[in-house]
């Protein structure tokens, strides 16, 4: 079976990403490829899409999303055009590593 991705928003409004091993390994290829010279890519249901993605809901109250952009952005760059994303309250937090126990 080939890649299957399908990006929704749960009834909760949460972001869900239900993939299987062949959609998670072009999701996570797409990602790392993206850096300054390359800093986006397309999914969607089409072959226009870098990233080809499902329109079949798993739950019947699920919101697809069958369109979209992942942009990569470096903190100089948001820090020209968006500087308000750069602001303490709004910056995502840093994973601390915790003692492994055993």
């Amino acid at each position: 079976m080939g890649a299957r991705i399908t990006f929704s928003l749960a009834s909760s409004g949460g972001l869900e990403i239900w993939l299987n091993e062949e959609g998670r390994d072009l999701l996570v290829r797409e990602l790392q490829r993206l850096g300054e010279k390359n800093d986006h890519f397309h999914f969607g249901p089409d072959d226009g899409s870098e990233v080809r993605v499902s329109t079949s809901a798993y739950r019947a109250d699920d919101k697809i999303l069958d369109y979209g952009k992942v942009l990569f952005r470096t903190d100089t760059w948001d820090g020209q055009h968006y500087p308000h994303v750069l602001t303490e309250n709004t910056r995502a937090p840093q994973s601390q590593s915790t003692p492994s126990s055993g």
